[in-house]
């Protein structure tokens, strides 16, 4: 798929059929995360990573209040932000953001669908996380991504507004 493209074309899936995520197909997505951009070339990210059928459906539970996504994903990534590990004090959101991107870009170029879920700064999801997926405290979840072959099919939305630019 061509990048503009991909990136035109990307949207939030919340639905997913019953059909397996590759091993294969996970560890092309990590690679493209850890591709990322990071100031300093810190590269302040950690991933946890469950194909797991009773955590994903735990995580349904203690992060997303039930939300049938996770019961229906067949795998899931969190990124996690490692402080320690940050080129740049502060900057380590930043740098997990732009690999959350290149995650969600990779995926549709997959044809696999994800969406992102805000974790950090949100202590109920923060903690549902580090419960289920045995978080450990020096690292932050910083957010997840349910992962399945997408069971719903949304259209392109054109999101070019002129009105957000200020040209001096």
């Amino acid at each position: 798929m061509e990048t503009l493209k991909t990136i035109m074309t990307r949207r939030s899936i919340r639905k997913f059929e019953n059909a397996p995520v590759t091993e294969a197909q996970i560890k092309t997505l990590l690679e493209a995360a850890m591709n990322a951009p990071s100031a300093g070339d810190g590269r302040p990210w950690h991933f946890v990573v469950t194909t797991d059928r009773a955590k994903l459906d735990a995580l349904a539970d203690s992060v997303d209040e039930g939300n049938a996504m996770f019961k229906q994903a067949q795998a899931a990534i969190l990124i996690c932000l490692d402080e320690s590990l940050e080129g740049f004090k502060g900057f380590g959101q930043q740098d997990c953001s732009c690999a959350a991107q290149n995650l969600q870009l990779a995926a549709h170029n997959m044809e696999l669908g994800t969406v992102w879920i805000a974790i950090i700064n949100v202590p109920p999801r923060t903690a549902g996380c580090r419960k289920v997926l045995g978080v450990p405290d020096n690292l932050v979840p910083f957010a997840l991504f349910p992962l399945g072959v997408p069971g719903e099919t949304l259209e392109a939305e054109y999101r070019y507004d002129e009105s957000r630019i200020r040209r001096v």
